[in-house]
């Protein structure tokens, strides 16, 4: 049984993919879910448009992050889980990995969407290629249902 649990959330569909697998783990009582929202500093500028100084849209990202992390640490707390939340800025992969090193997670859950361009994800990367190259417990891509 996984005692400790990291779940890549930041609302989009594929991350409540992920958010349901973890349920479908229906964890232990005794079980750690951590909860990771990043804010990736690419993310955050194009959010400002021309009148935000590039740390005020970061501000502002982190705000929705943080409403987003909340709505999903309610859903998990509400069926009895311990709940810890993280939000940070970076890249998501080293901060995911950061997280997943700091817990000594047991899993690590993620969501995939096939909304990026597929030149998008050649030039970056997919999130969940990468990060099992910089983690030592196992990892769950949630497949995003609004897509099937």
């Amino acid at each position: 049984m996984y005692k400790r649990i990291v779940v890549a959330y930041d609302g989009s569909p594929g991350s409540r993919g992920a958010l349901r697998e973890c349920l479908e783990f229906r964890p232990a009582a005794d079980a750690e879910v951590h909860l990771v929202g990043v804010v990736r500093y690419a993310e955050a500028f194009p959010l400002a448009g021309e009148y935000l100084t590039p740390h005020l849209a970061i501000e502002e990202h982190k705000r929705r992050m943080a409403a987003e992390l909340h709505s999903g640490h309610a859903l998990l707390a509400d069926l009895g889980l311990e709940v810890i939340d993280h939000l940070e800025v970076g890249e998501p992969v080293e901060v995911i990995a950061a997280v997943v090193r700091h817990t000594n997670a047991d899993l690590v859950i993620l969501g995939h969407s096939r909304h990026k361009s597929f030149a998008a994800r050649w030039w970056r990367g997919a999130v969940d290629t990468m990060l099992v190259d910089r983690v030592r417990c196992s990892v769950l891509v949630a497949r995003d249902t609004s897509e099937v």
